[in-house]
């Protein structure tokens, strides 16, 4: 059985001339049609938002197990950690060792 492919639904969308002004130039810009290019925008801002969605949720389930285990990494552990990390990757130092978790509290 054939899928069918949701038909595109006509949108009016009143722009202030300044902010279509910038659209025009930035879809040239790109090569693209100014169709093309709000699209491709809009698509990009809802995957963003997604993106967004999901990270506040995967941090809460984070969090929540955090909490519930007691088990965590203190934050200046972490940042040292990534400082080493951004060293080691433009070739300064060694891989620094793997964090282990702690019990909080």
């Amino acid at each position: 059985m054939a899928t069918t492919v949701p038909a595109n639904k006509p949108t009016s969308l009143k722009l202030p001339a300044a902010l279509k002004t910038q659209l025009e130039m930035d879809a040239q810009k790109a090569g693209i049609s100014l169709h093309a290019f709000m699209v491709q925008t809009l698509a990009e801002s809802v995957h963003r938002t997604r993106l967004r969605e999901a990270f506040a949720h995967d941090s809460q389930t984070a969090l929540s197990d955090m909490k519930a285990s007691g088990v965590g990494y203190e934050l200046g552990s972490v940042r040292a950690y990534f400082s080493e990390m951004s060293k080691h990757r433009k070739g300064l130092q060694t891989k620094p060792k793997a964090l282990a978790p702690t019990r909080m509290g």
